[in-house]
């Protein structure tokens, strides 16, 4: 899976970059969830930056089983999920959000662009 998560990730990078992507336990993703974002639950996916670009530099921390639970729940191959997790943190670390509609629509936009030039479909399809 590390080629496929460098593929991913590389689809999102523009310019150069380092990029660390750690794949964690729930606990692990519950507490490092808790204490970076005041919430108290594994999340499938955190982006630390620590540069933004021209040359990114930053950390991806994924939690495989609630990849894996969210991607049974949504009927999603696993692996689809998981490139769009990479894309959406890649994005993350660029610097985008999705706080408000307009900016969620305008990530989304960019994330359907990414995967599909890697040949997943939307991930927002309902």
């Amino acid at each position: 899976m590390r080629a496929d998560f460098a593929r991913w990730a590389r689809a999102a990078l523009t310019g150069g970059g380092q990029v660390a992507i750690r794949l964690v336990d729930e606990q692990e993703g519950r507490t490092l969830n808790s204490e970076y974002r005041s919430k108290d639950y594994a999340t499938n996916v955190l982006s630390f930056p620590y540069e933004a670009e021209p040359f990114l530099m930053g950390d991806l921390v994924i939690c495989p089983a609630v990849v894996a639970r969210e991607a049974a729940e949504q009927g999603k191959p696993v692996a689809a999920h998981y490139a769009h997790l990479t894309v959406h943190g890649m994005l993350h670390l660029r610097g985008w959000d999705h706080e408000n509609e307009g900016d969620a629509q305008i990530m989304e936009d960019e994330e359907r662009k990414i995967l599909a030039a890697l040949g997943y479909p939307d991930p927002y399809a309902a």
